[in-house]
């Protein structure tokens, strides 16, 4: 997301609850696993041994040392007391978990085996159709500071926008205020966190965005994934919110070279990151809301290539999401794509389409709510989310990004996923989707200064789709 006063480009589930798994005991007639070791990688149900104990991994990990990480939350089973012949036990692999194991499996290892979870969020649902927004609460542009106490009740999801790393690879997430200085009219923590609670009383959502287009977030390696859980659990339960939303821009995802496969991935930033996810889902419970705003280039950009694919050459950010997606599948609340400040993508049709109008839209989404091969690869297929999980996001105004379309072009789109009528030359390959959740604009801040016009156009619109 683009902080400028030209381009303010952002982005932003229920499901659930994730199994709690407690040691097990065993007799010592139980023979002992290999050894641990802790240069192997160890993927969701291999076995080893250590200190006269069998150990079953939850999820991919390696180093992490089965004696001291096999607490509540931690990635390894305690199975008890083992001895005599060595068992055959599967042997580490290279390749992280499957994704598809279903939000039931196991959360990641969570900061600290003393750290009891939060108080669950309360499970509630959003209307069949959303609007999304982001407001501007750490820093200030040209579209100037709106206090959460005035956020017009139109808006059903609140993204606030930034918690944003101490540093590229710390995993330490921050969230402040905008100061006074910067942002004239600000509210107090109090009062900020007072309106919070209003807003979620009345029934809408408040999540913290993550990264931006300033906020480079690498989980690189276990400490960071750790300390990100640690981080943005306090600053979820400082101020009261529902969640979070995963904004990773510029290079905070980026596939290493030989991580070909989005269901098994194998590159530490992708893999720490989904632990990090299912660790939050896990302590908060079925209320939490996860949504993303990933840019097309991470995501529907995946078609035609997939990071440095096998011949090598491309960029090796490209597609790289998909594994995120896929693995969260099931977690996801909305997934919102930005459908801006993008250069032209391949559609279904082997077209590319470009910003600017509804077609663009139309053909983006529809990749998300058809599935799609991967990299060409149709023994590869990522496969379609729920429509429900469905929105996609547009600027709200000239000023907010690149690629703003007014609004009779966005309701022309929304109108060709739901109903099938008025689609143009793109003919959805996913037919009509009476789900499709809703829209996300950046920025709620940017639809204030022009009057409100993302806001007053799509909210009756989105409300009468029915």
């Amino acid at each position: 997301m683009r902080r400028s006063v030209i381009l303010a480009a952002a982005v932003a589930l229920a499901a659930a609850c994730s199994t709690v798994y407690v040691a097990t005991t065993a007799s010592a007639a139980v023979a002992c696993a290999p050894a641990w070791s802790a240069s192997a990688v160890y993927v969701k149900d291999n076995v080893v041994s250590k200190g006269g104990n069998n150990y079953t991994a939850k999820w991919w990990t390696q180093g992490e040392d089965p004696v001291l990480k096999s607490a509540q939350w931690d990635v390894w089973i305690n199975n008890g007391a083992c001895g005599g012949t060595t068992n055959p036990s599967p042997s580490p692999s290279s390749a992280s978990p499957s994704p598809s194991v279903s939000p039931s499996a196991s959360p990641s290892t969570s900061p600290s085996p003393s750290t009891s979870p939060s108080t669950p969020i309360p499970v509630g649902g959003l209307p069949k159709h959303a609007l999304i927004g982001y407001l501007h609460a750490s820093f200030a542009n040209g579209s100037g500071y709106l206090r959460m106490a005035d956020v017009p009740a139109e808006w059903d999801i609140i993204n606030l926008a930034f918690g944003e790393p101490t540093s590229a690879t710390s995993g330490d997430i921050r969230f402040a205020l905008c100061p006074a200085a910067e942002c004239p009219g600000v509210e107090t923590e109090a009062q900020f966190i007072a309106a919070i609670k209003a807003k979620r009383t009345a029934g809408k959502k408040v999540l913290l965005s993550i990264g931006g287009a300033n906020g480079q977030v690498q989980l690189t390696t276990t400490a960071a994934r750790d300390r990100f859980v640690s981080s943005v659990s306090a600053i979820i339960d400082k101020y009261g919110l529902d969640g979070v939303d995963i904004d990773f821009e510029g290079h905070s995802l980026s596939l290493n070279t030989g991580d070909t496969d989005f269901k098994n991935p194998t590159t530490p930033v992708i893999v720490n990151l989904i632990s990090a996810i299912r660790s939050l889902k896990a302590r908060y419970g079925a209320g939490f809301v996860l949504t993303m705003a990933p840019e097309t280039f991470f995501v529907q950009l995946g078609y035609q290539y997939y990071g440095s694919g096998p011949w090598g050459g491309q960029d090796p950010r490209a597609g790289s999401y998909l594994p995120v997606i896929y693995a969260l599948r099931n977690d996801i609340t909305v997934l919102h794509v930005q459908d801006y400040n993008s250069g032209s993508i391949m559609g279904l049709d082997n077209q590319y389409h470009s910003m600017g109008g509804a077609d663009f839209h139309i053909a983006m989404t529809d990749m998300l709510l058809a599935g799609f091969p991967v990299a060409g690869n149709t023994a590869n297929m990522f496969p379609a989310l729920r429509e429900d999980q469905i929105a996609f996001g547009a600027p709200s105004s000239t000023s907010a990004g690149n690629g703003y379309v007014a609004p009779a072009g966005v309701q022309q789109a929304v109108n060709c996923l739901v109903k099938g009528t008025n689609c143009g030359s793109y003919a959805p390959r996913s037919g009509t989707n009476p789900n499709f959740r809703g829209l996300m604009t950046w920025s709620i801040n940017w639809d204030k200064f022009y009057g409100w016009e993302f806001k007053n156009s799509h909210e009756p619109f989105l409300n009468a789709l029915g």
